[in-house]
């Protein structure tokens, strides 16, 4: 377990990444035996810096939800990040490059609250009647902390990606929002393109064979902290495509058909 110093200093470190846009190496190098848990200290510390800024938490991120993804980080759980106020731009929104450090993105779903929900003992039915509506969305994901370490060429292990907030940096919403209980949210599809190119396709039902319960076991997990999901949060549900990696100049399409489209510009 890491000392309260070297949390704290780990998290002053993703401060100064994200403020340089220079990347610190991987936490999983300087600390062998980083658990999951003190990955999650790191990220709350973080996360703390940001609140003590002057920013406030306007919802939740879960990633990590496909069988593949865990499969490929060995893991068997998703995991879990924060969205602040800053992190939120319009549908065909300009983003700006020069804040980040290393962008790719990703399309899923995001469901907006109208109740608190609590574990634990949430089901997907409670999650389906505390939801407002679900509305496309793309998330934008950074990398504070090199994915390839410069001199040993390691690649970032989870822990270090779920300190670093699990990636997360930002959300574009957009789209025609639905009531969650008048369609399949498994068959909910998408066609991810940039700049007229398709990049990927993917269908919802690879997010834990229902996006919502991406929803219930965040509910769950967080439960163990005593932190609750509360009304008028953004909850991003996870995606169901691979990450696409996006440049200056780059613009980002994701077609949910009958659900409409999202957008951004990166500039």
């Amino acid at each position: 377990m890491l000392s309260n110093d070297e949390i704290t200093a780990a998290a002053r470190g993703l401060d100064e990444a994200e403020r340089s846009g220079i990347q610190m190496r991987q936490l999983s190098l300087a600390h062998p035996g980083l658990t999951i848990d003190d990955a999650y200290r790191v990220q709350s510390a973080w996360i703390d810096l940001k609140l003590g800024a002057g920013r406030r938490i306007r919802g939740r991120k879960i990633g990590l939800t496909s069988k593949a993804m865990q499969s490929a980080v060995n893991i068997d759980e998703p995991d879990y990040g924060v969205l602040l106020d800053d992190m939120f731009w319009q549908d065909g929104g300009v983003v700006a490059t020069d804040r980040f450090v290393q962008l790719r993105a990703e399309a899923e779903l995001a469901f907006v609250l109208k109740q608190r929900i609590a574990g634990p003992g949430c089901t997907l039915f409670d999650v389906l009647n505390a939801t407002d509506y679900v509305v496309p969305a793309i998330e934008i994901l950074d990398a504070r902390i090199e994915r390839v370490d410069r001199t040993t060429g390691a690649t970032r292990k989870v822990v270090d990606t779920i300190a670093d907030n699990a990636a997360n940096c930002g959300i574009v919403i957009g789209g025609r929002p639905f009531r969650p209980d008048t369609t399949d949210l498994r068959w909910v599809s998408v066609i991810l393109s940039r700049n007229g190119q398709v990049e990927e396709t993917g269908v919802a039902a690879g997010v834990l064979n229902n996006p919502a319960n991406g929803i219930v076991w965040l509910a769950n997990r967080l439960s163990r902290h005593g932190i609750a999901l509360e009304p008028g949060q953004v909850i991003l549900s996870g995606s169901f495509v691979r990450p696409v990696d996006c440049r200056k100049g780059d613009t980002l399409q994701a077609d949910y058909g009958p659900f409409g489209t999202v957008s951004c510009h990166f500039a």
